[in-house]
This record gives structure tokens, C-alpha cells and sequence, in this order.
């Protein structure tokens, strides 16, 4: 069975950085496409994709803004988005990077370099969700661990404890059903001597001897 393609969104109103990107990576991944910031929003939200190709220049809403909007919603803040611009210089680069973007790469396109760059960040992606899985897997897990605390009504005399459903039951059958705790079973030296004193007195003179 063929493993699902990881999806990406490529984000750009020129038509040519579309079809350079889209030849270049649509053989490996799934390919999405919006040409303005609005329109990218809505097909994220929609497709919730595994990586977003970001142009920064772009009418009405530009690439900083819809960056935002991405990670200020709880659905698409984990996204990862990488910018692609003609401007090539380090402010506009680390202002890039504190927006939240994973990188940032520079018009005209090196297509070898757009791939790499693409498949690293999507192995990034592949393991922080196999991690955010182990540890959701983990929470439940613990979740279910049955644990005692709090106040346990217990009888002063037989030792029984009541539960919730207001019944008593014998002290090893409660701990049984909210631990995962087992019992073997034995005396204490207390009651064999009342239970079993001749026993008792046997073992306590050959302690004697030895």
C-alpha cells in the first residue's frame, strides 16, 4: 500500500513561480495553490497542508501578514511555513524567521536547492508529529493508571473499605481493582503465634539453638 503524499501549499500571484515550483516538487508531494494571502488562509484551513510555500510580496495581504494569521490559529500554528521573496537581504531574512518561519529562500529559484530544502522540512515535520503522537499515546496511558488517594472509609474493626458505590469489601479486593497491585498471601509472626502457638513455639526454640 502506497503511503499519502505529504501536502504542500504553494503561496504566489505570479503564475511563473507557481508552475517553477509546482514542476519541481509536484512529482514527490501533493501540490496545492493560492494566489493571494485570503485565498491561502482558506485552503489551509481546509486542507490543513504539511508545509506552506510562502510568497512575501503579494497585493492586499502580504506574506508577514498571512504568516500571523497562520500562527496565531490554533489548527495551523504548527505549520511550517517558508518564505520565498526577490528580497534578499538579512533584515528582511531574520524578520522572516521571527514571524515563525522554518526558512526563507530567495528569488530567482534553485530548484535543487527549493527541493532539499522542502524534503528536510518535511522530515522535521514528520518527526515532531510522530513525537507529538508518542507523547499524546503517553498522556493516555498514564491517564488510565488507576492510583489511590484521598480519604478511604475503612472499618475500625473487620478492615473493610467502602467504595464509591457506598459497598465494603475486603481491604486486598480494593486495592486490587484501583491499583495494579497483586497479593500473596502469608502470616506475621504476631498471628501465628495466636493462631498456630504450639508452631510458634517450636520455631521460636530451634531460633534458639542456632
Amino acid at each position: 500500500m502506497k503511503s499519502k503524499k505529504q501536502t504542500i501549499l504553494i503561496v504566489d500571484d505570479e503564475p511563473t513561480n507557481i508552475e517553477i515550483l509546482s514542476d519541481s516538487l509536484g512529482k514527490t508531494y501533493e501540490i496545492l495553490i493560492a494566489v493571494n494571502g485570503q485565498e491561502a488562509l482558506e485552503v489551509a484551513l481546509k486542507a490543513i497542508p504539511d508545509l506552506i510555500l510562502l510568497d512575501i510580496i503579494m497585493p492586499e495581504m502580504g506574506g508577514y501578514d498571512v504568516c500571523q494569521s497562520l500562527k496565531e490559529n490554533l489548527l495551523l500554528k504548527d505549520i511550517p511555513v517558508i518564505f520565498i521573496t526577490a528580497l534578499d537581504n538579512e533584515i528582511q531574512e531574520t524578520w522572516g524567521l521571527k514571524m515563525g518561519a522554518v526558512d526563507y529562500i530567495t528569488k530567482p529559484f534553485n530548484t535543487a536547492i527549493v527541493k532539499l530544502r522542502v524534503k528536510n522540512q518535511l522530515q522535521l515535520k514528520l518527526q515532531r508529529d510522530a513525537l507529538a503522537l508518542r507523547n499524546t499515546e503517553l498522556k493516555e496511558a498514564l491517564a488510565k493508571i488507576k492510583t489511590l488517594s484521598g480519604l478511604i472509609p475503612i472499618c475500625a474493626s473487620c478492615k473493610k473499605i467502602r467504595d464509591d458505590k457506598g459497598y465494603w469489601n475486603q481491604l486486598e479486593v480494593y486495592i486490587r481493582d484501583h491499583s495494579d497491585a497483586e497479593f500473596s498471601h502469608g502470616y506475621c509472626p504476631e498471628c501465628i503465634k495466636k493462631l498456630y502457638p504450639q508452631h510458634y513455639d517450636n520455631a521460636s526454640r530451634e531460633d534458639e539453638t542456632k
